[in-house]
């Protein structure tokens, strides 16, 4: 016997007793204003295409897409992330569909606001990898290495045609030193000083991009790890962290989510800026396969894994399930 009554006098599971009380003292909750959701659209198409790994996720029309945005706002998402992914024929090795006024990307950007208006957040994918014949996210020089300051000239003109388009945030994924800074003074020189920049501070190298190939068509020889980041370093991250804001990032990003939630946890800790974490096709396709095995339980699993997002610090989450989650988020107010 103790001090204070019968042992033990501590009992945690007294404030997981009902679903009321696990409620109530829950320390992370999902909103809908927390996810945005990546689409795709797929130029001259008319009908959704769907991408085989990953369920339920489609190349949409211009028209779909519209749809989509729709929805998503219905539901109460926060965002979108638009990909475009050209006809191959427009690829070249410059990704000059890319900077054209009339290129997919850019076109999807005024469909969807001339829809939504600024009742959604209207983001845009600024690297060059779905228009480049080669498939990387950047110029090549003559030996076939990604030339990084020709680069960023590059990613300068897409930011302006992105922003003339009508965009609110650019994302540059491209993992080229100085891109947030170059892209910063594009906007600013053009007269776009009101768009942001969400900077994708922290993007690895990964496996799991596997399913996202697919979805914009990838053109990809070799691979991006002279660019992206090695999964074995953190250190690293917070280096890039630190140039990132210096240059005048206005949201920083970790990507891929789930395998790098040290990570987010490390930069969320760090900064005073929103901090976004994308969970990637790859994190996406084994739900839902060992959903369709019957192995998990797909929703609960779903909603177990963006939680653990938020809780390691991410204020938005990109994710293919945000309209679904969001329906549900609804619901259960």
């Amino acid at each position: 016997m103790s001090a204070y009554g019968s042992f033990p006098g501590s009992r945690p599971r007294r404030l997981r007793s009902t679903p009321a009380m696990r409620r109530m003292v829950a320390e992370n909750r999902l909103h809908p204003s927390d996810l945005i959701l990546p689409a795709f659209v797929r130029e001259g198409i008319s009908e959704p295409v769907a991408i085989s790994a990953m369920p339920g996720v489609v190349q949409h029309t211009r028209d779909t897409l519209r749809k989509a945005a729709a929805e998503a706002v219905e539901a109460g998402v926060a965002g979108i992330m638009l990909f475009g992914v050209p006809a191959d024929e427009k690829k070249d090795a410059l990704g000059t569909a890319g900077t054209e006024p009339d290129g997919i990307l850019q076109l999807a950007i005024r469909d969807v606001k001339a829809e939504v208006g600024d009742d959604l957040v209207i983001m845009s994918d600024l690297c060059l990898d779905e228009f480049t014949d080669h498939g990387h996210c950047g110029v090549l020089d003559a030996q076939g290495r990604v030339d990084n300051d020709a680069t960023l000239e590059r990613y300068a003109e897409m930011a302006q045609v992105q922003a003339d388009a009508g965009v609110h945030v650019v994302g540059p994924s491209g993992m080229m030193d100085g891109q947030v800074g170059v892209v910063r003074d594009a906007l600013d020189e053009t007269g776009h000083e009101d768009v942001a920049i969400l900077a994708y501070t922290a993007k690895y190298t990964s496996a799991f991009y596997g399913p996202f190939r697919e979805a914009v068509g990838s053109s990809l020889q070799g691979d991006r790890k002279t660019y992206q980041q090695d999964p074995a370093n953190s250190r690293e991250s917070m280096r890039e962290l630190a140039l990132d804001l210096e240059e005048g990032a206005d949201m920083v990003m970790v990507k891929p989510a789930g395998p790098y939630l040290d990570i987010l946890y490390r930069v969320a800790q760090a900064v005073d800026v929103p901090v976004a974490a994308y969970q990637i096709s790859g994190e996406f396709a084994m739900i839902e396969a060992a959903a369709e095995k019957g192995w998990i339980e797909r929703d609960r699993a779903i909603l177990e894994t963006l939680t653990g997002i938020k809780r390691a610090g991410a204020d938005t989450i990109l994710t293919y399930w945000a309209t679904e989650v969001a329906g549900w988020l609804r619901e259960a107010r």
